[in-house]
């Protein structure tokens, strides 16, 4: 845990915060370690079953830092993969994704650019009906490149995505919904967020995981179907879908083991 980035964890679902309210959460050095930090202890903790991503303060994440980035940014070798498939900087929002348990990002105030991206990271978006989002790198002469346009290629149509793209344009949550940036709108979404996971975490955690895996499996059909396959028959008559069934039947509150 760091000054930037805090975490609580209860009853299997982690409460993770951008921690610099000062500053809209903008990204610094300090910043994107801290997220780093974060996505590998979790990644690591037992009995771990959902997330919930959130900024402190009036916003989510208002994008990079510009002035503390500058210099911090000077001679990166971006071309290095420092963390699998991503470098460490796309890792702050590809590392959500690449978690083992579901990730619902709660967007209030603004997500700009990279807090954008951030968000996008998670497996689903809730936002607060005035929050602004933007694809705003344009603005400063470069391009979104913190895994931005592997994680919207699924979700938002590809006209959509160049406009925003080239225009840098703030664009207000129900747009962003429509466009497939978020996934659905509360008035409090930190709230929605925390219910959900808390009802994701009541699920198999086995079955929770493999479903993931499933939803990140890359491939074409053929692929797809052969993973489908290899999940289920590992959990068919398991301890945990046993006790789901169980529990089914009987008409009570499962007593899952991670």
């Amino acid at each position: 845990m760091s000054e930037r980035v805090t975490w609580t964890i209860e009853q299997g679902v982690a409460d993770v915060r951008l921690a610099r309210p000062d500053k809209m959460n903008a990204l610094d050095p300090a910043m994107f370690d801290g997220i780093l930090t974060a996505i590998d202890t979790l990644g690591k903790t037992p009995g771990l079953r959902a997330v919930v991503l959130s900024g402190e303060g009036r916003a989510f994440c208002a994008g990079l830092d510009m002035a503390s980035m500058a210099s911090a940014g000077a001679g990166t070798d971006l071309a290095a993969r420092s963390h699998g498939l991503a470098n460490s900087f796309q890792q702050v929002a590809w590392g959500w994704r690449t978690l083992p348990v579901p990730v619902i990002a709660a967007v209030h105030g603004v997500a700009f650019g990279g807090g954008l991206q951030i968000a996008s990271g998670a497996d689903i978006r809730i936002a607060a009906p005035d929050a602004r989002l933007s694809v705003m790198e344009l603005k400063w002469g470069i391009v979104p490149d913190m895994a931005g346009f592997v994680l919207w290629r699924d979700t938002v149509r590809d006209d959509v995505l160049r406009e925003l793209t080239y225009t840098a344009r703030e664009f207000d949550a129900a747009e962003a919904q429509s466009f497939g940036f978020v996934t659905r709108l509360a008035e409090d979404p930190h709230a929605e967020a925390l219910a959900l996971a808390r009802t994701i975490a009541g699920r198999s955690p086995d079955a929770i995981r493999a479903a993931k895996r499933l939803a990140n499996q890359e491939g074409d059909a053929a692929a797809v179907l052969v993973a489908e396959s290899v999940e289920q028959a590992a959990l068919l008559r398991s301890p945990n879908q046993i006790e789901a069934v169980m529990a089914n039947m009987q008409k009570r509150s499962p007593q899952f083991r991670d």
